[in-house]
């Protein structure tokens, strides 16, 4: 097979897991459908957020955004954007395997 080859089917797996795993970390970390989970990495994001903008969540800054993923899922904007960049780290990992083999 060639550096090609190699290089799509990276490309396919990597967007395909990268889409799949994309609700399962961000639930993991605490950014879960019922809202951010107590004492979870997710909580410590939103309490240091908080207290450099004056006790709010700026809207659309990252805490806002991952809870809003976490809550609704990801749309097809963020869906597109995710499988993007893990097909082009697939794709890259791909090619040095092909490289390396």
């Amino acid at each position: 097979m060639g550096l090609l080859s190699f290089s799509l089917i990276g490309g396919v797996i990597g967007g395909a897991a990268t889409v799949a795993a994309a609700p399962l970390v961000l639930g993991a970390v605490g950014f879960t459908a019922a809202g951010i989970a107590a004492s979870s990495y997710a909580a410590g994001m939103m309490s240091a957020a908080a207290g450099a903008n004056g006790g709010a969540i700026a809207a659309g800054s990252t805490v806002a955004v991952l809870q809003s993923v976490g809550a609704a899922g990801l749309g097809a904007t963020l869906t597109t954007a995710t499988a993007g960049v893990g097909a082009s780290v697939g794709a890259g990992i791909a090619a040095v395997a092909a490289v390396l083999i």
